[in-house]
Order: structure tokens, then C-alpha cells, then sequence
């Protein structure tokens, strides 16, 4: 399992849409939030992300689809 650091990126228009929540249900990886801020116009979230390279690929072209901004801080294997 690998586990790969990222800071998301929120447009407006995503804000209120359970993104983490299909993270988990759709791609099976695991999320551990260690910072957000979200309001109503703007947000980010510092996530570790959790899974198999396979999975973790899937959940980040998903993330990069909706209209996130993703961005890879660094990554380290569990």
C-alpha cells in the first residue's frame, strides 16, 4: 500500500459536493485529512491518501476530471 501526500484545490462550484466521500467509495483508498479551509467561495485540503497504485492513479484523474487543482507534496510507502 502506498500512501501519497497532496494539497486539492476547490472552485466554487465544488465546494458543497461530497468529493472525499467518493474518493473512498468509488476508488477504495483512504483519506486522512491533515489541513483544510473552506468557505464559500474557495477551498483546500491537505490530504494523505492511502491505497494501491492502481486505485491511487484512478481517485487523482478523477480528482484532476471533476475540476481540482491536485498537487503532489511527496509520498512514502506504509
Amino acid at each position: 500500500m502506498k500512501t501519497q501526500r497532496v494539497e486539492l484545490t476547490y472552485p466554487e462550484k465544488l465546494i458543497k459536493k461530497p468529493i472525499i466521500y467518493h474518493l473512498v467509495k468509488d476508488f477504495d483508498v483512504v483519506p486522512n485529512i491533515r489541513r483544510a479551509n473552506v468557505d464559500e467561495k474557495f477551498g483546500w485540503m491537505v490530504l494523505e491518501i492511502s491505497g494501491e497504485d492502481e486505485n491511487l492513479k484512478k481517485a487523482f484523474d478523477y480528482l484532476g476530471g471533476v475540476g481540482i487543482e491536485v498537487e503532489f507534496l511527496d509520498s512514502f510507502v506504509e
